[in-house]
């Protein structure tokens, strides 16, 4: 059976007074341990104050970005080894903000995807169509041409080592959701891309959901057989919504 995984992607949200309840509020609440494995992605600013309050909870400790170099004159940028030095397990690689906002291409992802399981990181590689692109009829095209381009870095062995999140763009922050028949189509049709190469690896890889998950349809999109979790937006800010999801994982 694929393990499951429920993990929270904070974005640049948070001070130090308001996460220091939302911690404590997890903590209480993951008490006793789920069944599905839990991660929370704060800010790079945080990762040494979060890191230290999930010390000896199940809660595992990710981050949200990584360079694709693995150290040198990069301003600005954090490498692998020094997000295991703060005992990250995950790290979000891919994500539609990274890609659409900030201009990185599949290639510079794919180096990503390479650098975190260099790193010892699991990479959390996120895969997604826009609304024009979804519209075109092109959500397969695309998201087949994001995956080929990790696999021709990595190989499907990198995948071994990986989760990935499907996450419409369409459907994150805008409070619309894709249906879980929706979500499961494409789900399925990851994995199906990866069993041409590997169907051992296709049917072990956690592939989650991102994009406007809530406590209210979390259960629903869990409940497919393709959907092993999901990445979580604004959603893991609140503690009630966050822990709802974990307990629907």
């Amino acid at each position: 059976m694929r393990p499951r995984l429920v993990a929270g992607n904070w974005k640049m949200n948070g001070t130090r007074a308001e996460i220091l309840p939302l911690v404590r509020s997890l903590k209480d609440g993951l008490n006793p341990a789920p069944r599905a494995e839990v991660a929370v992605c704060p800010p790079f600013i945080y990762l040494p104050l979060v890191g230290e309050l999930l010390e000896g909870t199940p809660i595992a400790l990710g981050a949200q970005d990584v360079c694709e170099e693995a150290a040198g004159a990069y301003t600005g940028e954090v490498s692998g080894p020094m997000l295991r030095d703060y005992h990250c397990r995950y790290v979000i690689v891919g994500h539609s903000e990274r890609r659409q906002v900030y201009r990185e291409d599949d290639g510079r992802v794919a180096r990503k995807f390479s650098q975190a399981l260099s790193g010892g990181l699991i990479p959390i590689l996120c895969l997604g169509e826009t609304l024009a692109e979804r519209e075109a009829g092109n959500t397969r095209p695309v998201v087949e041409r994001q995956l080929r381009a990790v696999l021709e870095q990595s190989g499907v062995a990198g995948l071994r080592a990986a989760v990935i999140a499907y996450e419409p763009v369409w459907a994150i922050g805008t409070g619309r959701n894709a249906t879980p028949a929706q979500a499961q189509e494409v789900h399925a049709f990851i994995r199906d891309r990866i069993a041409e190469r590997d169907p051992e690896t296709a049917a072990s890889l956690p592939i989650l959901y991102g994009g406007s998950v809530k406590g209210a349809n979390a259960a629903a999109l869990f409940a497919m057989p393709d959907i092993d979790g999901g990445l979580i937006g604004g959603a893991s800010l609140s503690a009630a919504e966050f822990l709802a999801i974990c307990r629907a994982a």
